[in-house]
């Protein structure tokens, strides 16, 4: 009988430590598969990955232009169109996706 209890229980904690984890989101679709751009967080995307080029307060630095006014000269749809394709010394594809279309949103509210 303490053979069974002892081999239950070490099944147990096993099973139970297989169902734990870190809980981290296990949901496999991304914002783009199901359309939900509201749930990026563009600025947060932007310090990540254009901040270095284009300046903390997006003011433009060296050969990258200001950002902090670019909805006054871009629509949202030429925003997204230079974030995916490039412009310049700009690379395209830098952020793709939702990503990128939540940005250009962010951004084209630059006025």
């Amino acid at each position: 009988m303490k053979k069974y209890l002892l081999g239950l229980s070490i099944t147990s904690a096993f099973l139970l430590a297989a169902c734990g984890g870190d809980n981290a989101d296990t949901n496999t679709e991304t914002p783009a598969d199901s359309g939900e751009t509201a749930s990026v967080e563009a600025e947060a995307v932007v310090n990540q990955k254009c901040i270095s080029c284009h300046g903390g307060n997006l003011e433009g630095q060296g050969n990258a232009p200001a950002l902090n006014d670019v909805g006054s000269r871009l629509s949202e749809q030429e925003i997204l169109t230079v974030i995916l394709e490039g412009k310049g010394g700009m690379p395209g594809g830098i952020i793709q996706g939702a990503e990128a279309e939540a940005v250009a949103a962010w951004l084209a509210e630059m006025k």
